[in-house]
């Protein structure tokens, strides 16, 4: 019986410690891996006109980059020198409309309509007015100044000063995927109505392809 015993624990001991020492360093090695990606951690600051790309998705540059090169882009065409000239000269007053996000991914328009306003402002050859949601607030702020304001300092109504014309766009994008490579794809459509006539003056679009390759992990 004695010997039995014995035997069972040798037996046990040859099949079950050498498997509970390969679970040990296995869990040991997991322990170390959350280690090292948890701390570490570096952070620089760059500069904001820099080119960055980490995880493929629409990001600041793409925001930049594509409203730099489309707007510009805009005002080289010949719907702007016809405007000047019916208008004497006068530069077109611009309306921001909907800017839709039909992307798989969430992306902050109003970044991106920012960049749109700030590109035709620097060039000095168009004028803006407040967007729908814009003028709600400032004709809110008026009908509260009537009571409130003097009478030399406060603002009346039926004095804004009418667009134009409107732009309005759209980003799409399509994803192809295979293992842990990726393509994005974007297209970004932009274009101007006249606001009289509702005729189109320009439309134009920019596309980006990017490739996403997931490395593998390094010890």
């Amino acid at each position: 019986m004695k010997f039995a015993k014995l035997l069972f624990m040798k037996i046990l001991n040859s099949t079950l410690l050498p498997r509970l020492r390969l679970l040990s360093a296995l869990a040991m090695i997991a322990v170390a891996l959350v280690i090292m990606t948890g701390c570490g951690k570096k952070v620089s600051r760059i500069g904001s006109d820099t080119t960055t790309d980490l995880s493929g998705n629409w990001n600041d540059t793409d925001s930049r980059l594509t409203a730099e090169e489309m707007l510009n882009d805009c005002l080289t065409r010949t719907w702007y020198q016809d405007f000047l000239r019916t208008k004497n000269g006068e530069n077109p007053i611009i309306v921001i409309g909907q800017i839709r996000n039909l992307s798989t991914e969430h992306i902050n328009t109003g970044t991106f309509i920012n960049d749109i306003q700030r590109v035709l402002i620097n060039s000095g050859k168009v004028d803006f007015v407040a967007n729908a949601e814009e003028r709600r607030q400032l004709r809110a702020e008026i009908d509260d100044q009537k009571g409130n304001s003097t009478d030399e300092t406060a603002k009346e109504r039926g004095q804004e000063t009418g667009a134009d014309i409107m732009l309005t766009g759209s980003i799409n994008s399509i994803i192809d995927q295979s293992g842990g490579e990726q393509v994005k794809f974007y297209q970004i459509d932009l274009e101007l109505t006249n606001l009289q006539s509702h005729k189109k003056l320009w439309i134009g679009n920019k596309k980006i392809k990017k490739h996403v390759e997931k490395s593998a992990l390094k010890l």
